[in-house]
């Protein structure tokens, strides 16, 4: 009996030690709904990329997609230094796009996802020289732009990604038109956009299930389950990728329904499969198989669905029980440096996926959803 004793004593002096916890991931970070809390995790997970080193290079389509993030919170945070950060990088890649040394990639849409950094900086510092680089390189794929089918084949060169043959291409390319179009005015951007976008669509939306397919390859595909395969992350890159469309395009265009009306569709059906905990996971329609929750799908899916509804195009007493428990979930794989964790490294269907996990294309998907809800909350829509 002593011995036990002996040895409780022992472990409550080890668990008041500093530096020890019984949970060293547990989230520390409050989910409510307030600019303070919200402002709080925000900054811890901006500040914690800001300081980790980034390993891929830096044009490319990973950080690019942390960049669209990382403006965005930078509008709103009241700090220069996230701007800075941006612009240092910009400055290093002479505000190019990712230049490859094989020439059959030149039109390749993870390449000059980031000059949706360079358009969103220009609006800043209106400086023309900041997107003269991105906007030579739209118009000379405007005028020679890449032909063939979307077959998705993984070969040396490229070929079968030419074109926007698979669905994460949709949250590359489309946004950089489309601000493209608005800061010039210029109505051929537009046009290209709406051509291959529908062409995309057209080849690898399934029209029942209201979700992409990755690409051709899953067309037949099955899951444990027997349900057909829709990567998380996949149809997040797709949901995310529409609102930073729809609200670059002028009131009138006469194309804007059929960005809305795919919008909405995919929103009825992403609310329908959404987690009890909050979340998404690898796989949308087999969850059972990949139990985690994946956090760069489900933080795409929050700030699509706080967007459409701030802006009208979804009912809010619909929607927002989903944009609150997206939330929670989200802030409760926040460790409690800023790390995001639950990101599904690269891939291109569902895989397993752990707390310890982060990715920075996941990383500027919470950012961006977690700025959106902050406007939300500024401007008097969540009360």
């Amino acid at each position: 009996m002593r011995s036990n004793k002996i040895f409780l004593v022992f472990l409550l002096i080890s668990l008041s030690a500093p530096g020890f916890s019984q949970d060293q991931t547990a989230s520390t970070f409050k989910s409510d709904l307030t600019t303070n809390d919200v402002k709080t995790v925000l900054n811890a997970v901006a500040d914690w990329q800001v300081k980790t080193p980034l390993t891929h290079h830096l044009a490319d389509w990973t950080n690019s997609a942390l960049y669209a993030g990382m403006v965005e919170w930078a509008g709103i945070a009241g700090d220069e230094s996230y701007y800075t950060w941006l612009r240092e990088i910009a400055d290093k890649l002479s505000w190019n796009y990712y230049i490859h040394e094989n020439p059959l990639r030149k039109y390749h849409a993870d390449d000059y996802c980031v000059g949706q950094l360079y358009i969103e900086l220009y609006r800043k510092y209106n400086d023309k020289s900041m997107i003269r680089p991105i906007k030579l390189y739209l118009d000379q794929i405007y005028i020679s732009p890449a032909k063939g089918e979307l077959l998705f084949v993984n070969t040396k060169d490229y070929w079968s990604t030419q074109r926007w043959s698979w669905c994460d291409a949709l949250f590359m390319a489309p946004p950089v038109w489309a601000k493209m179009a608005n800061i010039t005015h210029k109505k051929k951007y537009l046009t290209f956009l709406y051509q291959e976008y529908k062409f995309t669509t057209d080849y690898l939306y399934d029209k029942d299930e209201h979700m992409y397919f990755r690409d051709s390859n899953y067309f037949t595909r099955k899951e444990a389950n027997g349900a057909k395969v829709f990567w998380g992350r996949g149809n997040g890159w797709v949901f995310a990728g529409l609102p930073l469309i729809i609200k670059e395009l002028p009131e009138k265009y006469n194309q804007k329904e059929y960005f809305l009306n795919i919008y909405k569709e995919m929103a009825a059906k992403i609310v329908s499969i959404q987690q009890p905990d909050g979340s998404w996971h690898a796989s949308l329609l087999d969850p059972a198989s990949y139990p985690n929750p994946e956090m760069s799908a489900t933080a795409f899916f929050v700030y699509g669905l706080a967007w459409g509804i701030e802006n009208g195009y979804l009912d809010r007493d619909k929607y927002m029980p989903a944009v609150v428990n997206g939330w929670k979930s989200m802030v409760s794989a926040v460790w409690p440096d800023g790390k995001v964790g639950f990101i599904q490294p690269i891939g291109a269907d569902p895989k397993a996926v752990t707390r310890e996990m982060t990715e920075v294309y996941g990383v500027g998907g919470f950012l961006l959803a977690g700025t959106q809800l902050y406007k939300m909350i500024q401007n008097g829509s969540i009360k």
